[in-house]
C-alpha cells in the first residue's frame, strides 16, 4: 500500500526543499516544476526541515511556502502524510491516495481541512498556513511525517503524479527512549591464494527500538586470539531511522589473514541529525560473533612438509639398519671365515700319553 510513489519520492525528500526536474509537456518549450519549503508568513526562511516539540493536546501553527517552478499553469494538492523507512533505508513517505494515521493526520489547513487545492500560474507562489495538533493520548517520541505538493498531469495515456515533500518531525515530550539495537549478527570469511590476506563480511540487523529517529557512526572490525586485531576497521554512516524500523546492513573488513579462530565486531554510536531536536544521552551499541578463517593451502603444505619430513626420516632410519644388518653380516662372515682356517692338531696313538716312553 506504501510503497509504489514512495521510493521516488523519498530519494527527493533528503534535501530538505526539493524541485522537480523539468518534463516535457504538449509544448516543446514548456517545462512542469513545482517547490515547496518551509517559510515565514511571507517568503521561504532558510529551514530544511519542520521540527517541534508539542505536548499532547498542545497545537502549534507554521507555514509552507509553495511554487509553480514551471511554465505551464498548474493546480497543486498540498497535505500532509506519514513517513516510513524505504528498504534502502530512505525516507519515505504514503501514496498520495493513502490516509496517514499518525503524526501525518495531525495537520490541518483553514477551516480544518486535510489538503488544499491551490491554482498557481507559472512562477507564482503562496504562502500556505497550517496546524499540528497533537491529540491527548500521544505516545512520546517522535512522530515522522512530511508536507507534501502533488501535481498531476498526462503524458500520453498515462496519469503522472509528480510531488515534493519537506520532512515533518513532531517529538511529543515525555519519557524519550533514543536506542539503536543489533538483533542478529553473522560474519563470512572469504580467503584468497595468499592465505595472509582475505576479507570478511559482516552482516547484522539494526532495529530502532526506541521512540526518537536515529542515525549512528557504525565501526565494524576483526580481533583474534587475545583479542588483537586483525586487518583495518571500517566506519560507515548509518541513514536516520525512525522508531521501529529495521534495516540489514553488511560491512567488509579487509586484510584479514587466515588465522583459524576470529571474533568479527560491530559498534554503533547513536547519533541525531543537526537540525533535530537533542533527545539526551545516546548509548553505544557493541556486539560480535565468532568465525574460522581456515588456511586450507597452508594446511596442504604443511601436509606435504610433514610427509616429505616423515618419508626422509624412515629412509634415513631403513639405510641406518641397513648398515647395521651389514656390519653384522660381515663381522659374522669375518668370523666364520677365521673358524674355517684354523689348523687342527694331531695325536701320536691312542692310549699313549704324551711325553711317555714305552720299553719292549
Amino acid at each position: 500500500m506504501r510503497r509504489p510513489l514512495a521510493a521516488a519520492l523519498a530519494t527527493l525528500a533528503l534535501a530538505g526543499v526539493l524541485v522537480a526536474l523539468p518534463v516535457a509537456s504538449a509544448h516543446a518549450d514548456d517545462t512542469d516544476g513545482i517547490s515547496g519549503a518551509p517559510s515565514s508568513e511571507t517568503a521561504s526562511d532558510g529551514r530544511t526541515r519542520f521540527s517541534y516539540s508539542v505536548e499532547p493536546g498542545q497545537q502549534v501553527t507554521d507555514n509552507y511556502v509553495v511554487q509553480n517552478t514551471g511554465t505551464t499553469a498548474r493546480t497543486l494538492k498540498v497535505f500532509a502524510t506519514d513517513a516510513y523507512n524505504t528498504e534502502d533505508g530512505s525516507y519515505g513517505l504514503l501514496d498520495t491516495d493513502s490516509v496517514p494515521t499518525d503524526g501525518g493526520s495531525w495537520v490541518t489547513f483553514d477551516g480544518g481541512a486535510t489538503s488544499l487545492e491551490i491554482p498557481l500560474d507559472p512562477g507564482a507562489s503562496q504562502v500556505v498556513p497550517f496546524t499540528v495538533t497533537v491529540p491527548a493520548d500521544a505516545a512520546p517520541g517522535d512522530h515522522a511525517s512530511g508536507m507534501v505538493i502533488s501535481s498531476t498531469s498526462t503524458d500520453g495515456q498515462i496519469l503522472v503524479d509528480r510531488r515534493v515533500a519537506t520532512r515533518l518531525y513532531i517529538r511529543v515530550p515525555g519519557d524519550l527512549e533514543p536506542a539503536l539495537t543489533i538483533s542478529s549478527i553473522a560474519a563470512d570469511y572469504q580467503g584468497e591464494f595468499n592465505p595472509f590476506t582475505g576479507q570478511t563480511n559482516i552482516t547484522f540487523t539494526v532495529q530502532n527500538s526506541g521512540n526518537v529517529a536515529l542515525g549512528a557512526t557504525m565501526v565494524a572490525g576483526v580481533n583474534t586470539y587475545f583479542g588483537i586485531g586483525a586487518g583495518e576497521q571500517t566506519r560507515q554512516d548509518l541513514a536516520e531511522m525512525l522508531p521501529g524500523a529495521t534495516r540489514t546492513i553488511t560491512m567488509t573488513v579487509s586484510g584479514i589473514p587466515q588465522l583459524g579462530y576470529l571474533n568479527p565486531y560491530v559498534s554503533l554510536q547513536p547519533t541525531v541529525d543537526p537540525d533535530a531536536l537533542d533527545p539526551g544521552p545516546l548509548t553505544q551499541v557493541n556486539r560480535d560473533t565468532i568465525t574460522f578463517a581456515v588456511p586450507w593451502l597452508l594446511l596442504v603444505l604443511i601436509v606435504l612438509g610433514l610427509g616429505v619430513w616423515g618419508f626422509l626420516v624412515l629412509r634415513r632410519r631403513r639405510d641406518e639398519k641397513t648398515a647395521r644388518d651389514w656390519i653384522a653380516y660381515t663381522e659374522a662372515e669375518a668370523r666364520r671365515k677365521a673358524r674355517e682356517e684354523a689348523p687342527v692338531a694331531v695325536g701320536t696313538g691312542a692310549g699313549t700319553a704324551p711325553g711317555s716312553n714305552e720299553t719292549r
